[in-house]
């Protein structure tokens, strides 16, 4: 009998194995029949220390003996209040106040109804949102209307509300994605608020622009008057190399939206940061003014208690440190398949390290992806391509052993593809 399981993102059409896992442990993951695969994508990104972490496992039994799930509405409660006060000392100082809900696409959406409720209710109601293109916010019907329009979202273009989009700031053109930003914002009546993930385009296929283009970007927001939300979903906590990618462009935003690496990948938990301005919009002695957003398990307890504990990590061990020696890795291996004729637009950002596989150019749907997928799955390694593109996103944990295993694969599969499959 067939599992009645629906799997995200899986045609089962194809009828493609589905190993069920037994157990996680470090950069790897146990399947029932006795393998053992490296996790090379951190399980899409969220695994940050490594799967089962001790100190993180340790928070999720200690938090559980004390609660379950506990209304959040008018209630709170000390693992939710520990963690928004370490959150708020470990970001940008404008960020105040912390919304809690379960995803990064939630943390998203949570983004955008604080910019349009800010507006409206100071009295200057703007409805629209400038996105980039490429980009990628989640799988709700708002962060699909700010993403990049096609194969993810085409069944449900009735349902998405129209965004301004500013081009891709390709290298060598980063003034064009700069100049539209800021025609946008000359516009009456201006827009509530841009949308961008700094620094790099994660399901767009890993692409990476500059700093300095980030900083600009946000200025020209700064400068009209216009929200700047980082969705720092997948760069933050370290994946390019900063806690926050916005670090690295001296940008604080006006909202931050948090989630991944925000529980080390243990828990699902989001966090929506807002400055006080934001907030106060919302507080009122009018109920109509209240900010309209909640769901079942906002602010879980245990999942509030395992994200404070990835807060200690972050401040009693040397995270950063193995961040670096990560990039570093990952950089010698690029270095030593920069010249494959099978490779290009090799590239890195923190711990982050992609390849587009040349002439192969199908986008996510593109043929190689199936195949490439097969490759590795058969080499016991988790890696999901993204079209013709190959990324490589570890836990930190990771071992010179199983990363250099990881590419000599890439490698492997590189030749192959040269040679004609």
């Amino acid at each position: 009998m067939s599992s009645p399981v629906w799997h995200p993102f899986t045609q089962h059409g194809l009828n493609e194995p589905i190993p069920e896992v037994a157990r996680t442990e470090g950069a790897a993951i146990h399947t029932a029949d006795g393998r053992r695969v490296i996790d090379a994508i951190s399980s899409w990104w969220v695994i940050t220390h490594g799967h089962s972490h001790p100190r993180l496992q340790a928070a999720i039994r200690k938090a559980s003996e004390r609660f379950d799930q506990i209304i959040f509405a008018g209630w709170t409660h000390e693992p939710a209040e520990t963690l928004a006060c370490g959150l708020i000392d470990i970001t940008p100082e404008p960020l105040q106040h912390v919304f809690y809900s379960d995803s990064g696409s939630t943390a998203v959406e949570v983004a955008l109804k604080m910019a349009l409720g800010f507006w409206t209710n100071i009295g200057q109601p703007r409805h629209r949102i400038v996105v980039m293109q490429h980009s990628y916010h989640g799988d709700t019907i708002g962060t699909m209307s700010v993403g990049q329009r096609g194969v993810f979202n085409q069944a449900y273009a009735p349902l998405l509300f129209d965004v301004a989009t500013v081009p891709f700031p390709t290298a060598g053109a980063e003034r064009a994605s700069v100049d539209a930003l800021d025609a946008f914002c000359r516009q009456e009546p201006k827009p509530a608020a841009f949308i961008v993930e700094p620094l790099i385009l994660g399901a767009g296929g890993m692409l990476i622009y500059s700093a300095e283009t980030l900083r600009a970007l946000a200025d020209v927001c700064a400068r009209h008057g216009v929200l700047f939300i980082a969705d720092e979903v997948m760069t933050g906590w370290g994946r390019t190399g900063t806690l926050l990618a916005c670090e690295q462009a001296g940008v604080s935003p006006d909202i931050l939206c948090l989630s991944k690496g925000l529980t080390g990948g243990a828990l699902p938990l989001a966090a929506t940061l807002a400055t006080a301005p934001i907030f106060e919009a919302h507080r009122s002695t009018d109920r109509a003014k209240m900010f309209f957003h909640s769901s079942s398990y906002t602010a879980n307890p245990i999942a509030c208690a395992v994200a404070a504990e990835n807060l200690s990590i972050w401040r009693e061990e040397p995270v950063l440190d193995r961040v670096a020696a990560l990039g570093q890795a990952q950089q010698a291996h690029l270095d030593r398949l920069s010249a494959h004729p099978a490779l290009s637009n090799i590239r890195r950002l923190g711990t982050i390290a992609a390849v587009d596989f040349e002439g192969a150019r199908g986008g996510y749907l593109s043929g190689l992806g199936p195949w490439l997928l097969k490759f590795f799955r058969e080499r016991d390694l988790l890696i999901r391509p993204l079209g013709d593109t190959v990324y490589v996103m570890p836990p930190y944990c990771i071992d010179d052993a199983d990363l250099s295993r990881v590419w000599a694969a890439i490698e492997e599969a590189a030749e192959v593809v040269h040679a004609g499959i």
